[in-house]
C-alpha cells in the first residue's frame, strides 16, 4: 500500500492542500504534570471558513499518521523556514555531558509502538539517534564509575566437583547417557560483572556499533568523532561480559543511589533492540520502518541550557527546584548571580518578549522558599533571566557574560540572553 508522507518543520502555521477524509486532525505529545493530563499539540490540520486546510505544528519533531496507513506527517527540526536545521544531536549530547540530566530523558520523547509503521528513509530517521547518543551517554557515566557487580546464576558442565545445586535431569541426558561419568551438571551463583543488566547492555551496544558507520554518513563529522569516541571508550569495560540474554529475563532491576543511571539505561538498551526488530540487519538498511514517534525540541532546550549553565556555574544551579507545586526551571546560587531562570523554545524573544512568562518567572521569584534558598531578606528583589534560542546574535556559551547585560523593556530586574543552537551544515 502506498502511504503519501508529508514533510513540514517544527511550529510552522501554513496552509494545508491535501485530500482528507475529516476536517480536524490532531496528534499530542502525552505529558503529566502534577498528576494532571498537561498533553501538548504536535501538529493540528483544521478546515478554516474557506473550506481549505491550514497546519499548525507545535515544539516537536517527529513522524505520526494523519490518516492511518494513507498519508504520515514527518516534521523535521528547524527554528523557521529560513534558518538551517537545528542539530538536535549535539543539543543532547552537549546536554547528556552532565549526570543531572539522565533522570529527565524519559520526558524528551514518545514512541507509539502499539501502532502501524510508517516507511521512511534511513537519514530521515530523528529517533534511532536520538536513542543511540542517549544510552551511550549513560554508559559513559556508568563505565567511569565502574560495572555494577552481582551476583548471576550459573550453570556449568563441572569435571570431578560438584558446586551449588546438581541439575539431575542435564546431567543425565548430556552426561550419564554419554558415558561423561565424571561430569555433573551444576547451578550456582557466581558474583561478578556477567550479571543481567550488563549483558543486555553488551547485547545493544552489538547494534550500536553496526549502526555507527551508517550513522556517520548522516550527521557532521566532529558529532561523529565524539560519538565514536564514547563508544571506544565504553566497549573495553564490557570485555568480559556476555551479550547473551533474553529480554523476558529483566523484568525488575534493583537500583541503588549511585547506580542511579542504570535504570533509565535498561530502558534505552530495550528500546534499541525493539527499534531494530531484534533483527542486527535493520541497522544498515537505506529505508527502515519506524513506529509513530515526537521527540519534545522545548524539553530538549530546556535541558541544552541547563548543561551550558551547569559548564559555567557547576552545582551552583539547581534544575527544577520545587516548591509546592511550583516549579523552576533553575535556580541560580552564584557569587556574582542570584537569580530565578526559565528557557523558552520562543523566537518571540529575539525581538520582544511575552509577559505571560515574565510573570510567571517572576511569580517563582516571589516564593518564601526560593529566599530562604537564596538567603535573601522580605523586602529585596530577586533578579528574573529567560534564555532563549537566537541564531543570529545569541551566545555560543555562558562563559564570561554578564547575565544582566540586556533588560526586558517595562520590567525592573527582568533581563533575557539568546544563545546560539548548533546547526547541522
Amino acid at each position: 500500500m502506498s502511504v503519501n508522507l508529508l514533510k513540514y518543520w517544527e511550529h510552522v502555521d501554513d496552509p494545508f492542500t491535501l485530500d482528507l477524509k475529516k476536517d480536524f486532525y490532531q496528534k499530542n505529545f502525552k505529558k503529566i504534570h502534577k498528576g494532571k493530563d498537561a498533553s501538548l499539540p504536535c501538529f493540528t490540520i483544521a478546515k478554516n471558513e474557506e473550506e481549505q486546510y491550514n497546519i499548525k505544528a507545535g515544539y516537536f519533531i517527529g513522524v505520526d499518521w494523519i490518516e492511518k496507513d494513507r498519508t504520515a506527517l514527518y516534521v523535521e527540526p528547524k527554528l523557521n523556514k529560513k534558518d538551517k536545521e537545528v542539530d538536535y544531536i549535539k543539543m543532547l549530547f552537549s546536554s547528556l555531558r552532565h549526570s543531572d540530566v539522565s533522570n529527565e530523558i524519559n520526558e524528551l520523547f514518545e514512541v507509539k509502538w502499539e501502532q502501524s509503521t510508517i516507511e521512511i528513509e534511513q537519514k530521515q530517521d530523528l529517533l534511532t539517534p536520538f536513542l543511540v547518543v542517549e544510552f551511550l551517554s549513560l554508559l559513559k557515566i556508568i563505565v567511569r564509575k565502574g560495572l555494577k557487580k552481582s551476583y548471576y546464576k550459573v550453570e556449568q558442565n563441572l569435571n570431578s566437583k560438584v558446586k551449588g545445586k546438581i541439575l539431575v535431569g542435564n546431567t543425565i541426558k548430556h552426561n550419564l547417557f554419554q558415558n561423561k561419568n565424571l561430569y555433573t551438571y551444576c547451578s550456582y551463583d557466581e558474583f561478578g560483572l556477567n550479571n543481567k543488566e550488563n549483558r543486555l547492555f553488551k547485547k545493544a551496544l552489538s547494534f550500536v556499533k553496526r549502526y555507527l558507520p551508517n550513522y556517520t554518513k548522516l550527521f557532521e563529522i566532529d558529532t561523529n568523532y565524539d560519538l565514536q569516541n564514547t563508544f571506544n571508550f565504553i566497549s573495553p569495560a564490557f570485555h568480559e561480559v556476555s551479550d547473551i540474554i533474553e529480554l523476558n529475563e529483566i523484568k525488575h532491576s534493583k537500583t541503588n543511589a549511585f547506580y542511579k543511571e542504570y535504570e533509565p539505561a535498561i530502558r534505552l538498551a530495550k528500546l534499541i533492540l525493539k527499534r531494530f526488530g531484534y533483527n542486527i540487519s535493520n541497522t544498515v538498511k537505506d529505508k527502515i520502518q519506524t513506529p509513530p514517534f515526537w521527540i519534545d525540541m522545548s524539553k530538549l532546550f530546556e535541558l541544552y541550557v541547563l548543561g551550558l549553565l551547569k559548564d559555567r556555574f557547576q552545582n551552583n544551579v539547581e534544575f527544577q527546584h520545587k516548591y509546592y507545586g511550583n516549579e523552576l526551571d533553575y535556580l541560580l546560587n552564584d557569587k556574582d548571580f542570584q537569580m530565578v531562570i526559565d528557557a523558552k523554545y520562543k523566537l518571540k524573544y529575539i525581538n520582544g518578549k511575552n509577559d505571560d512568562d515574565i510573570r510567571q518567572v517572576s511569580g517563582y521569584a516571589r516564593l518564601k522558599n526560593v529566599y530562604r534558598a537564596l538567603n535573601k531578606k522580605q523586602g529585596e528583589i530577586i533578579d528574573c533571566l529567560i534564555i532563549y534560542p537566537d541564531q543570529e546574535n545569541g551566545k555560543n556559551d555562558l562563559f564570561d557574560i554578564d547575565l544582566k547585560l540586556e533588560k526586558v523593556k517595562h520590567y525592573y530586574d527582568v533581563y533575557k540572553v539568546g544563545v546560539k543552537l548548533p546547526i547541522i551544515n
